[in-house]
């Protein structure tokens, strides 16, 4: 029987559900033919990395996930990581399919995700190291005062966030307390407070690159400050696909995503985070020997 059979008489939200399951399921059947990814972009949330990724697609020899998820990552180690290496393989596309895209294009296909939280996740840099030992990684670095605000008004607006800005940073502490030590005790946990309310903690960097700049050789990590991307993103593109071994190419248009215009945060609480950040922002310059603009 087909897919087409078994959906007849089916509501629409149910031929969703179902078509999607089957998919899932012929690419964990198909996962031998599927290569690992390629590159990763694996930071920061809010720092420019749904622009960057949509930019990549735009490259013919960029492919989807399989089977065209209307996403940016699977999730895979952070959330995920108890699905195991069959899943993750299921989101990407077959040795077969590259090879068709190659021989259309000219040019060799770089497969990759985006995903901001695998930077964060204290497990997350080990098990790429382990299942990824020649990935290209990609880092974009934004204001940390900045990111931490962007961050709490993209929770404000999906709901998920109560607070107002000074009390969520106040309360920050308590509300996270524990979860970075469940995750690393715990394979299988994940950590919602730990994704949604750390607005400050995820801007302390180089807390953050260490296990990467440990595990990995500096020539495949490219590390960006995300407002270079958004004042030059066609050279920045330019850069990664110099970067990934992709041949040029340009875009008609290079469109800032996930932007949200929101009132000025408030002149007391950028002074506290700024002096907060300072001496990581310096920490962080100096071990990676850049420049960061940030004020």
């Amino acid at each position: 029987m087909t897919i087409r059979d078994r959906l007849k008489g089916v509501v629409p939200h149910q031929v969703t559900h179902q078509v999607r399951s089957s998919l899932v399921r012929y690419g964990e059947r198909t996962s031998d033919r599927r290569p690992l990814p390629d590159f990763l972009i694996t930071g920061t949330k809010r720092g420019g990395t749904t622009s960057l990724w949509r930019y990549l697609l735009a490259h013919p020899l960029v492919p989807r996930l399989f089977p065209a998820w209307n996403t940016k990552t699977s999730h895979y180690f952070e959330e995920n990581w108890g699905r195991g290496e069959a899943w993750y393989r299921s989101h990407f596309p077959t040795l077969r399919h590259r090879r068709a895209l190659e021989r259309r294009h000219g040019g060799p296909v770089r497969v990759g995700e985006a995903a901001p939280l695998y930077m964060f996740h204290p497990l997350a840099a080990q098990r790429v190291a382990e299942l990824l030992p020649d990935v290209r990684l990609i880092f974009l670095l934004r204001d940390p005062v900045e990111r931490a605000y962007s961050h709490w008004k993209e929770r404000r607006t999906e709901g998920k966030e109560p607070l107002d800005f000074a009390e969520a940073l106040a309360r920050e502490e308590e509300r996270t307390a524990g979860e970075r030590e469940k995750l690393i005790a715990d394979p299988t946990y994940f950590s919602d407070a730990y994704d949604w309310y750390t607005y400050r903690a995820r801007g302390r960097y180089l807390e953050h690159l260490t296990p990467w700049l440990d595990r990995f050789d500096p020539a495949q990590l490219l590390i960006l400050p995300s407002e270079t991307l958004y004042a030059e993103p066609a050279a920045t593109y330019a850069r990664v696909l110099d970067f990934l071994g992709l041949p040029p190419h340009q875009l008609a248009a290079y469109e800032a995503h996930n932007h949200r215009r929101s009132s000025a945060m408030p002149e007391q609480v950028r002074d506290e985070l700024s002096a907060h950040f300072a001496p990581h922002n310096a920490a962080l310059s100096q071990r990676l020997g850049m420049r960061f603009d940030w004020s």
